[in-house]
């Protein structure tokens, strides 16, 4: 007897997820997340010691000037380095790289933690800068090279883009926190358990480096990375000299002028090295060149705005080193919102629209907060403009990191994140000396004296005008340098045709 014949079609059997898909999306995951804690290390160091700075003087008896080197000495090492540290990714491999990077970054920390002289602490500093030269490029290269799908790379470079934002802020707050209830030297100590945490996870996630490292140092371009190295360090340097010298003071213009010459003779072993740091060549690219130069502006703004609003809020407004930093988290928290609306904003509006529009959010801010004063108040004058200024810089940071290092090649991604770093360091570096030498300047003028300096003097009602006056020519002056930025996007190359066509098909397709 035969069997019936079943009325229902036979079932068709749903592939299961590959468990390959699966686990190279969370290797992918992995990646991004150790990544993206480094760079905030990196970053959060750049800040978290501003709180504790009083606390480091008076601990290791440093005068006015040491305390300002125990700031300056990361900041040079890590800028004049970044440039090197990016091209030593691409010629050791990123796993090493970063994996070298970051146990010298912890180790520096340790140090500087169990520092017994201002000395020690200062070398320990500049132990930090250093490394975070070669580990903060390696974070963007693992990304970009991690990351090889456009939507996919965004999305990355997003969380990136934020982590760095955020980090200035979130240093204001851990710091004050960390000073307050647990001693100055936690402020280094805290990143000694999070660097070995990620050594100890990325060892077995970071893909290992494909052996072209045999002969990295003979191809590598030492007498250009020394002259680089020279060159931003005396920029740095000099900028640094004028919030307490004019420019025609030798502690100035000596550094500045030795960085022009340097600069020319960088470029000038460029042109004749067989296996040059930075190939003359790439900053010919519209999208590499525009993206640095739109990133040196963003720098130039973010960086005096938490020094800035910082400043304000603790002598003009006299609130406490804690509280000041959760007055500054709203911003960290804006930057978060308007980093996550440009990754979903950049496929439709493209880079130049987007920073266009984050640029002119960011300049009317700014123009807002310049309208501060002495009786004013955070909550009704400080936070609405704040949170503006934020949002800008959050839509901002992505388009530009993604334009800037779109289209290069694995051989020279390395270099690409170390030039974005670089931008932005050092637009930091310039826009903070040229802010804080504007409202240095403007507070004597305004006060008939030099700037004050002792806490006594800071309680007067004249003198904390006076620094209000210079805080609001300051912010109006961080308003010129976004508005600038904003004319400079108009220089990056529009959406591509192609692209407009593909993200039209693909809503119709859904």
């Amino acid at each position: 007897m035969s069997m019936p014949m079943s009325t229902q079609p036979p079932a068709i059997a749903r592939p299961a997820p590959s468990a390959a898909t699966s686990s190279t999306t969370s290797s992918k995951a992995a990646i991004l997340t150790l990544a993206c804690v480094a760079q905030f290390m990196v970053i959060l160091d750049v800040s978290i010691v501003n709180v504790a700075l009083p606390a480091m003087r008076h601990g290791l008896g440093l005068s006015a000037a040491g305390q300002q080197w125990i700031v300056t000495a990361y900041t040079l090492g890590f800028a004049g380095l970044l440039l090197l540290g990016g091209r030593v990714a691409d010629l050791v491999g990123v796993r090493r790289a970063f994996l070298a990077g970051l146990a010298g970054f912890t180790l520096a920390s340790l140090a500087g933690g169990l520092a017994t002289s201002g000395a020690v602490l200062i070398a320990a500093r500049a132990g930090q800068g250093v490394c975070a030269a070669f580990l903060a490029p390696a974070t963007l290269t693992l990304i970009t090279t991690t990351f090889t799908e456009p939507t996919a790379r965004t999305r990355a470079v997003g969380a990136w883009s934020t982590v760095t934002t955020t980090g200035g802020a979130a240093g204001a707050v851990l710091g004050g926190v960390l000073t307050q209830y647990l001693g100055w030297r936690w402020v280094l100590f805290v990143n000694v358990p999070a660097g070995a945490a990620v050594l100890a996870v990325a060892g077995g996630r970071i893909p290992a480096a494909d052996g072209r490292a045999a002969d990295a140092l003979r191809r590598l371009d030492l007498p250009g990375a020394a002259a680089v190295f020279a060159a931003l360090t005396a920029l740095v340097y000099g900028v640094v000299n004028t919030e307490t010298h004019g420019l025609a003071d030798p502690r100035v213009a000596v550094p500045l002028a030795a960085a022009v010459l340097l600069l020319a003779g960088f470029v000038a072993i460029e042109f004749t090295a067989a296996q040059p740091l930075v190939p003359l060549a790439m900053l010919r690219r519209r999208t590499l060149a525009g993206g640095n130069l739109i990133m040196i502006f963003i720098g130039g703004a973010l960086f005096p705005m938490w020094f800035l609003l910082s400043l304000y809020l603790q002598q003009v407004l006299h609130l406490h080193a804690v509280r000041t930093g959760w007055c500054l988290l709203p911003g960290a928290l804006s930057i978060i919102v308007g980093a996550r609306i440009s990754v979903r904003l950049l496929g439709t509006l493209g880079p130049r629209r987007l920073l266009v529009i984050g640029m002119a959010l960011s300049t009317a801010g700014f123009a807002w907060l310049s309208r501060v004063g002495v009786d004013g108040d955070y909550h009704t004058d400080v936070l609405a403009p704040f949170l503006l200024t934020a949002l800008g810089l959050g839509l901002a940071i992505t388009p530009t990191t993604v334009t800037a290092t779109q289209g290069i090649d694995r051989a020279h991604s390395g270099l690409a994140a170390g030039l974005v770093n670089t931008s932005r360091q050092v637009g930091g570096a310039l826009g903070l000396a040229a802010l804080a030498t504007l409202a240095a300047h403007t507070t004597a003028a305004a006060h008939a004296v030099a700037v004050p300096t002792t806490a006594a003097r800071l309680q007067t009602h004249s003198v904390a005008a006076a620094l209000a006056d210079g805080y609001a020519h300051a912010l109006l002056g961080a308003a010129v340098v976004t508005a600038t930025a904003a004319v400079a996007s108009l220089l990056l190359p529009g959406r591509p045709a192609a692209s407009r066509r593909s993200d039209h098909r693909a809503v119709r397709g859904r």
